[in-house]
């Protein structure tokens, strides 16, 4: 064989060992993006910031952060829905906007999760806490806040948003205590729990990454968590559960999507980026910091999980009775 003979078959094997691999997020320009819900500083930013540190190099060359806020998360998931199916764009978003706004926003939602979007893996997933604030007297305990709630005719208690999954809890907790609690929704749960501090709500329902430093520090007593079992920055505070309200034991994903008719093997290389980024300690130790732990899952199995607590939700908000306003 000739060496030209021998280099043009070296080379047309080369050119189809690349077409078999797994396409990079965004070859030719370097460059993916993920787009976040909400404005910077929060925990969905933090998240998307540690995933985006790790996909560099493994999953595209190189990965930024774009935070499109608006309308509680929405505005992100439809600019994701429009965006080119390459994998150069990538949703990192809280399960709420999919899982709780479909059955809320029925008349005005503009996606749809099942069908606009796939869904490639986990980021990680966090507990909930309830904080009490001085108004109550800083009750720390269930049994000492529905002991101090008895016969009030209004509790007021705070969470990030209508709409949200701790906004629900507190629907929950109320009925299932014999509490008259009436909602106040905040932008954010920084807001939330700084009106707790000062005495204007008695409780709030938040993420520990967000009540955490408050509890720490003594501001406010974290009555309850939302975990299976304690949590290991908390030992001494109880779970929902162990308290008698077994029904708000759960915990809320950050998950990544990609636009529909994404072709699969770019769904793969995200999914396996992504399960490699969450065996690795580093990565489990800045979660662990956030009050977070990973959550590795092929993209099928994050679907069926997408899909149930989904189903789960409806049948809560409708009892709930609550109906947004839809423009």
């Amino acid at each position: 064989m000739s060496s030209a003979a021998w280099l043009t078959r070296r080379s047309a094997l080369g050119l189809a060992a690349a077409l078999a691999r797994p396409a990079l997020a965004q070859p030719g320009r370097g460059t993916s993006r993920i787009i976040v819900g909400f404005p910077p500083g929060g925990s969905a930013d933090t998240t998307a910031r540690l995933v985006a540190e790790r996909l560099r190099g493994s999953y595209a060359p190189n990965v930024i952060i774009e935070n499109r806020a608006g309308a509680a998360g929405r505005l992100a998931v439809e600019a994701v829905k429009a965006a080119d199916p390459d994998g150069t764009t990538i949703l990192l978003t809280p399960a709420s906007m999919l899982t709780i706004f479909p059955h809320l926003y029925q008349r005005s939602l503009r996606y749809n999760p099942f069908t606009d979007l796939i869904a490639v893996s986990p980021a990680g997933e966090f507990p909930f806490g309830m904080g009490v604030g001085p108004l109550a007297r800083q009750a720390a305990s269930l049994t000492a806040f529905i002991a101090w709630g008895r016969g009030r005719a209004e509790i007021p208690y705070g969470s990030a948003a209508a709409g949200s999954v701790p906004h629900f809890m507190g629907v929950q907790f109320a009925r299932a205590a014999g509490l008259v609690m009436t909602h106040i929704p905040y932008r954010g749960s920084a807001p939330a729990i700084q009106d707790l501090i000062a005495g204007r709500t008695a409780c709030s329902f938040h993420p520990m990454v967000d009540l955490a430093p408050h509890a720490a520090g003594g501001q406010v007593v974290l009555a309850a968590v939302s975990s299976p079992q304690r949590l290991p920055h908390f030992p001494e505070v109880p779970t929902f559960a162990e308290q008698g309200f077994p029904q708000l034991t759960g915990s809320e994903w950050f998950g990544l999507f990609l636009p529909a008719r994404t072709p699969q093997p770019v769904v793969e290389a995200l999914n396996r980026a992504m399960a490699e980024a969450s065996a690795t300690p580093d990565y489990q130790e800045a979660l662990a910091r956030l009050e977070m732990r990973p959550l590795p899952m092929s993209p099928g199995d994050f679907a069926a999980r997408l899909r149930a607590d989904h189903a789960k939700w409806g049948p809560i908000i409708a009892e709930s009775g609550f109906k947004p306003e839809e423009g």
